[in-house]
């Protein structure tokens, strides 16, 4: 929850407007302003104050217990020109907090951690539990002083400019080990614990085993990714409030499912129980990996028989790949889950104009493996491969990564060991559209006149079909040097089914600075107005041009109306 306090009426505007976009994330705290405060920092998660900054200051003081627990703490100005992290910019949220208020309220977010600064991830930032000396190696990584990674095991971290060998390390790793004086910990959520249980075990029972068996492997239960189990078990008190305590999902699986699990130590007991014969070994190794704990029992110090069974499987890493669309080329047409995207990859694979869009975008660290204009197959196959290797890879594409662009090689080269992440952005026809005015108002296709990879006979073929169909048509590589030929026959087709007048839209370098665009008919179109950064798009038999603008209607019945009027 988000606690919201002010103390004029220009702070209390601002922060009803906060109020009504968030009525589920907030709570507006009214009363003196001292004593809201101290009620909201012991309630909230968060709080936005609407008070300068030395107020908030001076109130929050006697408060502050540290780091780990304190609320993030987010300052607004009067004027509602600033939105100032405070306090808890990493663990207490105040830095994405403030770029969030400064959003809604039109405010210019203020963050002065020193690592979002520079552009640098937040070693507790990065998602994953953390130990040891953050504080000392962050500062040796803002010092640009070598820091060394030692992952014991892949993961997909974002980047980090980190070293081989250095004074400083950064260890990622699921054991149960203390951190040096110079070192980070970082635990990734490498560990399944798969658990059974008879009717009504007890929780501490559930979570003795577990500790039990994570402490005698050597492992750290804050690697822990879930508990799992049996679909007959999904409501077992004694499982869920364990998963609960130790802030996992329980994640279940059928009998049939787990029957079919090659385990090392089957029984009869679950199998006349519950229908499979492991649980806990076939729950852990459900997904794959390395069997680290085999099946072991509770121990109970009455002597009777144990109520419950665990076993512990650590799951390889799984590479993440996001397939990212830039949009036409306009920076503000860049998504802001593009951004993000483009700022959590480790390793950025793209064509080198595209790298070149976004390459200020980048976080310190980032491998960029570029290449130039025919590597398509190539890029795809690179990107695949890093991420199989566990790194955090971003492929890009321009407009939208899944038309005409990356993501159709790239995931006919993917299988299901990576985790594929897809980020739209808008297209080169949309973008021309919005240039030219609505002429994709009712059915449209996009085709591509390139015949390098697929035979003009195909190509032909659609274009005859969207001609019968009167279909609105948008051209994607409509012409070059090499390839003269194809736009002249694709329009012969399409006027074979429409009127000379039909409108046609020409635009080049859709939202770029060089930009320009052209309305112009059928008859009148000159091919030789259009080159490879051009997109034609020639409207149906209802299009019209509106005051210089093309337009296709949403409906017939508009259609039949200016039919009449122009008869």
């Amino acid at each position: 929850m988000i606690g919201l306090i002010s103390a004029t009426a220009a702070g209390a505007a601002a922060r009803d407007r906060l109020a009504a976009a968030w009525p589920d994330r907030t709570r507006v705290y009214d009363g003196p302003v001292k004593d809201a405060v101290r009620s909201a920092f012991a309630e909230c998660e968060q709080l936005v104050c609407f008070l300068a900054t030395g107020a908030v200051v001076r109130l929050i003081a006697p408060l502050l217990g540290g780091k780990a627990t304190d609320p993030g703490v987010v300052c607004v100005d009067e004027g509602g020109r600033f939105a100032v992290s405070l306090v808890g910019g990493h663990g207490g949220g105040a830095n994405e907090l403030a770029r969030e208020v400064g959003e809604l309220l039109a405010a210019q977010p203020v963050v002065t951690t020193a690592t979002d600064s520079v552009g640098l991830p937040g070693l507790d930032t990065l998602g994953l539990p953390v130990e040891g000396s953050v504080a000392a190696v962050s500062r040796a990584l803002l010092d640009g002083e070598p820091v060394a990674l030692h992952a014991e095991s892949a993961w997909p971290l974002p980047p980090l400019p980190l070293a081989e060998e250095g004074a400083f390390a950064v260890r990622l790793t699921d054991r149960a080990v203390e951190p040096a004086g110079n070192e980070v910990l970082l635990r990734p959520p490498s560990l399944v614990v798969g658990v059974g249980a008879s009717k009504g075990a007890p929780v501490d029972e559930v979570l003795g085993l577990v500790e039990a068996a994570l402490r005698d492997a050597g492992l750290s239960p804050r690697s822990i990714a879930e508990l799992a189990t049996v679909d007959a078990k999904s409501g077992e008190p004694g499982l869920v409030e364990a998963a609960a305590r130790l802030g996992v999902p329980l994640v279940t699986y059928s009998a049939e499912e787990l029957a079919g699990v090659q385990v090392p130590n089957p029984s009869d007991a679950p199998l006349a129980a519950v229908g499979t014969p492991s649980v806990a070994e076939a729950a852990a190794l459900a997904r794959g990996g390395e069997l680290l704990v085999p099946k072991r029992n509770s121990q109970r110090e009455d002597g009777r028989a144990a109520m419950a069974t665990c076993a512990v499987v650590r799951r390889p890493a799984r590479g993440r790949l996001a397939v990212v669309g830039l949009g036409p080329g306009a920076r503000d047409l860049l998504t802001p889950r593009a951004r993000a995207e483009l700022r959590r990859a480790a390793v950025l694979v793209g064509l080198d104009q595209y790298v070149d869009q976004i390459r200020d975008l980048l976080r310190p660290g980032t491998r960029i493996l570029e290449s130039g204009l025919g590597a398509e197959e190539e890029r795809a196959r690179t990107a695949v491969a890093e991420a199989r290797a566990g790194q955090a890879v971003a492929l890009i594409g321009s407009g939208d990564a899944g038309v005409y662009a990356m993501a159709s090689p790239a995931l006919a080269e993917a299988s299901d060991d990576i985790d594929v992440i897809g980020v739209p952005g808008v297209t080169a026809a949309l973008a021309a559209g919005a240039v030219l005015g609505a002429p994709l108002g009712h059915d449209h296709v996009s085709i591509s006149l390139s015949d390098l990879h697929t035979p003009w006979e195909v190509i032909e073929r659609r274009v005859r079909a969207a001609a019968e169909a009167d279909i609105v048509v948008t051209f994607y590589n409509p012409r070059s040097r090499g390839r003269d030929w194809q736009l002249p026959k694709a329009l012969a087709i399409l006027a074979g089914h429409r009127e000379p007048t039909t409108p046609v839209g020409v635009v080049r370098n859709a939202s770029r600075p060089d930009e320009s665009s052209r309305l112009t008919t059928l008859a009148a179109l000159d091919p030789a107005w259009v080159d490879m950064m051009t997109v034609v798009t020639v409207g149906n038999t209802a299009t019209r041009n509106v005051a210089g603008r093309m337009v296709t209607p949403r409906g017939y019945r508009w259609q039949q109306s200016t039919r009449e009027e122009d008869r």
